[in-house]
């Protein structure tokens, strides 16, 4: 009998401990997203490298919360149990390293240690180290008038910043919020975790969907704001950018960066420190692992764990939808604002500027870039922006890190 009766508690036990007991209606709503943005990343490919890693954390987070929970007792050093009058003898049970161990400590789950990278904003600046070693400044140099077009796609974030706040957003929210259009995940994910780290999950995923979805939501704004003749436009093929100036680049960036906007030093710095790596030719073994495996690990760490704080109770709000809508509008906004500054520069240099690189400007890199190609070339088959449109579409990336730096600064 006692037999039967411990058989019967143990798969009580089983039971009550499984997920049919412990999740709720929030919790299947997001399972059902993982699925569709799991889909999405394999069966259409929109940004695979990041969307599948985000989705399949917010599958564990809301199958097994307790993935993401925090440790529910605090690891005292000596000093810190002097400071609150503890015991140190008797509050530990074992010490190692001068740390004490409280009786019955309950450890963190796995992604809350790995998610401690992004909270402490170390993942972000690496994977602008990884971008910095793929990325070829050379047409940004060779036509510097294009730092206006990456600086104009910016608008957009500050436009949304002050529509943020109207809605009832607080300022650092809004400012995380607005930072989307510049459609560059890492840089939202690091103002988030500076200014609204309860919202990181909404903004993470709004501004990864949002660069997966540049094919989609780009030609459309690009052919209302421009002629037939505009988009026809043939440009002069770019000079040829010397080894000295590639060398010189980073450089002269980071330190008229780190100098006048200091807040943006962590992610400019990386990225330039990256680029440097790749353009002085003395480092290939460092600029090789920078960009491959070094990049490809920060970036399952961080998909899976920005996914990961998309659990249903978090995610499942007003101000989520709130978020997406804004996200929308900042990316929106941000092409438009290049374009826009595109057919400007088309009137002033007599029709030599084609206004379609002007929606390079946000920092999908190279996506938008290539956006710019395929719709020039809708237009006119001979035509090819791509290299053009590279130009202000690696300067969207300096500017995106900016204006980042410019809201925390403000904010």
């Amino acid at each position: 009998m006692q037999i039967i009766n411990g058989f019967v508690e143990a798969i009580q036990g089983l039971f009550l401990s499984s997920g049919l007991c412990s999740l709720n209606w929030q919790n299947y709503v997001m399972i059902g997203v993982s699925i569709v943005l799991l889909y999405l990343a394999i069966k259409k490919q929109y940004e695979p490298l990041l969307l599948l890693p985000i989705a399949f954390g917010m599958l564990l987070v809301n199958l097994y919360p307790a993935i993401m929970a925090a440790p529910s007792v605090e690891l005292l050093t000596e000093q810190q149990c002097a400071a609150q009058n503890i015991d140190f003898a008797s509050h530990a049970k074992t010490v190692i390293d001068g740390v004490t161990y409280a009786e019955n400590p309950t450890y963190g789950g796995l992604l809350y240690y790995l998610y401690q990278g992004v909270k402490l904003g170390i993942y972000p600046p690496l994977i602008f180290l990884g971008i910095g070693c793929m990325t070829d400044f050379g047409p940004l140099i060779a036509n510097p008038k294009s730092l206006i077009l990456g600086a104009a796609a910016q608008i957009g974030i500050f436009i949304t910043f002050f529509g943020a706040i109207f809605l009832g957003f607080t300022p650092a929210e809004s400012g995380a919020i607005g930072i989307i259009g510049g459609a560059d995940g890492p840089t939202a994910i690091y103002v988030t975790t500076k200014l609204a780290p309860h919202l990181l999950g909404s903004i993470a995923i709004a501004a990864y969907s949002y660069m997966a979805l540049v094919p989609i939501i780009q030609p459309p704004i690009m052919k209302a704001l421009t002629t037939k003749k505009e988009r026809s436009v043939v440009m002069e093929q770019l000079r040829p950018v010397s080894k000295l100036e590639k060398i010189m680049f980073p450089v002269i960036v980071v330190i008229l960066i780190a100098i006048f906007l200091p807040d943006a030093a962590p992610l400019v710095g990386m990225l330039m420190l990256g680029n440097l790596f790749k353009e002085s030719g003395v480092v290939d073994r460092i600029a090789k692992a920078a960009q491959n495996e070094l990049m490809n690990i920060i970036t399952i760490f961080l998909g899976t764990t920005v996914g990961a704080t998309a659990s249903g109770q978090n995610f499942l709000t007003l101000s989520t939808i709130k978020i997406i809508i804004l996200g929308l509008f900042a990316f929106c906004m941000g092409t438009a604002f290049g374009v826009i500054f595109g057919k400007i520069m088309y009137k002033l240099s007599g029709g030599k500027v084609n206004p379609l690189i002007g929606s390079a400007g946000v920092s999908a890199v190279p996506m938008a870039a290539r956006v710019s190609q395929r719709v020039g070339q809708q237009e006119n088959p001979g035509n090819f922006l791509l290299m053009h449109a590279m130009g202000p579409n690696v300067a969207g990336v300096i500017g995106s890190a900016v204006a980042a730096g410019v809201l925390l600064n403000v904010v």
